[in-house]
């Protein structure tokens, strides 16, 4: 009985060979491949080796070889149908029925193939002739080397009309093959055929043998409808169960123990050219499951990589959701966004493989990326905002994923958050940098000591200015937050946006602690925080402040981010001054008479370092 190839290929990608193996011969790990004794002779030296990264076994007493299937047969004594039917069992597949019919599409498949791979050829040479001088210098541009060009096989699509046609029917390949192949057009009215692709780069796509199944072109002319063009679906290639470069990325995936997605065929191959080559690129579509699955079986944790523009960060939203009721125990995602709206070939062409790497390195668990979809730029001023950002993040996000397991792991997860995220705002006592006194001591610096008297507020001063300034400052000197972190944390900000740029600032720095200003911005920006950092520290902020200028000297970047606070701290208590006053009038419990009277205390104490400030 014959079996189409495709359904004994997802059996040997399904099922394990050790597992198999190891049910009969004790297997012991050995780097990355499997030893034990030789079941087919008798050994007492293991010579006997299983590798599952590879799919065959072999023995180097006796010369066995092959593959799960091959070793099912020779173990069990079962005939290539029976090994086949049981293996099948095993992955959860349904065994084909092989009809007359079958075996004819499976030739037709063989032929669509030699189709595609004598069209990759002819690409390839138009490319390095006379027809392609345009197209060999749209490749020189975009900085690609000959040694990449030849191991990507690209090629060029001549403007011709039936250029591709001619040569392929001279080669005996007849014209309702090319049809159904996808090369060539046939027109409803009934008129000639004609090639699909003209006057454009050519990708070659392969599946994961890398049998050439389909293309994608580039369009040279800057008015052509669709820029990228990939073929139609036929019997060879459904673009949403391929990726782009998987043959080449299966290899590179099992010696980095993880694969990246990019977003277009030139992302991959860049990254190529740098020294990465576990990178695939889905084929014009946002990620199917059939690609999810794929994904999977190259890396327990696949790391989506996106432009970091407002196209990039809705492209991870929409893969985070399309991910999110197929998770597993151990099976997930991770997203690296990109600084600066930059493409993984922009960036590896400015910093090279080291930038590429630092990006990769600061890619965010799944949670963190659906923890941010929910509540970026989410008010949660009122009780019954809470209550529904608690219901999206419990029900409408982790209440999708059908692992039972994994989704109670999550729903833990976001209470613990959300815990973090309502508690109550400390009560804060400035901290002291080591060895130096405390604020208001009589040791400490004159413009950290109160003087005589009670000025009262300075005015003039714009708060939200204040908060971009203190955001700024923070931003520039990280260092900052070490020793002042709770006296950050504990401000109220009354802009929205910026209030929540300060939760995350807080929570990064916490996280990634150590950091220069630079560092600290760069990676700030690949968390998709840019366009934040611009408004209060870019041309859009206009900072003036001195001290939130990244080339401040750090004393007087503490004088005046410390200043700064108590300005803005005092404004806070101000109003929870006068409340408590208007609460007197109708209320003369004890404690009300008592918040009152500590609110004033603290703020004639604010009133008198603000003033000391000013005055320094």
């Amino acid at each position: 009985m014959a079996f189409p190839d495709s359904f004994l290929e997802e059996i040997r990608n399904r099922v394990p060979l050790s597992g198999v193996v190891g049910r009969s011969v004790r297997l012991i790990k050995r780097g990355r491949e499997f030893t034990g004794l030789c079941p087919f002779h008798n050994e007492k030296s293991p010579s006997f080796t299983v590798n599952d990264d590879k799919g065959f076994f072999h023995c180097f007493g006796c010369g066995a070889h092959g593959d799960v299937i091959g070793f099912t047969m020779r173990n069990g004594g079962l005939a290539f149908p029976e090994a086949v039917e049981q293996l099948a069992g095993e992955a959860g597949l349904d065994v084909p029925r092989v009809r007359p019919e079958d075996r004819e599409k499976a030739d037709q498949v063989a032929t669509l193939g030699k189709a595609m791979e004598e069209a990759a050829k002819w690409y390839q040479a138009q490319f390095h002739g006379d027809a392609g001088r345009e197209g060999r210098a749209y490749i020189q541009k975009r900085g690609l080397k000959p040694e990449t060009i030849e191991r990507f096989r690209l090629g060029y699509a001549p403007q011709s009309r039936t250029a591709l046609k001619e040569a392929l029917l001279a080669r005996g390949l007849p014209e309702p093959l090319l049809i159904e192949s996808g090369l060539l057009i046939k027109p409803e009215d009934g008129g000639a055929s004609y090639d699909r692709f003209r006057h454009r780069v050519m990708f070659p796509i392969g599946d994961r043998r890398g049998r050439i199944i389909a293309f994608g072109g580039r369009a040279l002319d800057p008015d052509a409808p669709a820029k990228y063009l990939n073929s139609p679906e036929t019997p060879l290639f459904h673009k949403g169960h391929n990726l782009y470069n998987h043959a080449i990325a299966r290899e590179a995936a099992r010696e980095s123990g993880t694969v990246i997605v990019v977003e277009g065929y030139m992302d991959v191959i860049a990254l190529a050219q740098a020294g990465i080559d576990h990178a695939v690129a889905p084929l014009g579509t946002a990620l199917t499951e059939d690609q999810i699955a794929l994904l999977w079986r190259l890396s327990a944790e696949p790391i989506l990589c996106f432009d970091g523009d407002n196209a990039g960060i809705r492209a991870a939203m929409r893969a985070a959701d399309r991910a999110l009721p197929l998770l597993e125990p151990g099976k997930s995602f991770r997203f690296a966004i990109l600084p600066g709206g930059q493409d993984p070939d922009d960036l590896v062409k400015a910093q090279g493989r080291k930038g590429m790497d630092e990006v990769l390195a600061a890619a965010l668990p799944m949670a963190d990326i659906l923890w941010r979809k929910e509540t970026q730029d989410r008010p949660l001023d009122t009780p019954e905002r809470r209550a529904a950002l608690e219901a999206a993040l419990m029900g409408g996000v982790a209440g999708q994923i059908k692992n039972p397991a994994v989704q109670s792991h999550y729903r833990d997860h976001f209470r613990s958050r959300l815990r973090t995220l309502f508690a109550p705002t400390r009560t804060w006592t400035p901290n002291a940098r080591p060895n130096r006194p405390a604020y208001g001591s009589p040791g400490s610096p004159p413009w950290a000591r109160p003087p005589e008297g009670d000025k009262g507020p300075v005015p003039g001063h714009s708060q939200q200015r204040t908060e971009k300034a203190l955001l700024a400052a923070v931003v520039a000197h990280p260092w900052l937050l070490e020793e002042h972190g709770e006296a950050f944390a504990a401000l109220a900000f009354q802009t929205g946006p910026l209030d929540s740029l300060k939760s995350r600032i807080l929570e990064e720095a916490s996280r990634h602690p150590g950091l220069d200003g630079e560092a600290f911005a760069a990676h700030l920006r690949q968390r998709g925080l840019g366009p934040a950092l611009d408004l209060v520290s870019g041309e859009a902020g206009k900072i003036l402040e001195p001290f939130a200028r990244p080339d401040t000297e750090p004393d007087k970047v503490e004088r005046g981010w410390w200043q700064a606070v108590q300005r803005y701290r005092l404004a806070e208590l101000e109003q929870e001054l006068a409340a408590a006053e208007a609460d007197l009038a109708s209320n003369t419990n004890p404690e009300a008479w008592q918040r009152f009277v500590a609110l004033k205390a603290e703020v004639g104490s604010a009133r008198s370092l603000v003033s000391a400030s000013d005055m320094d």
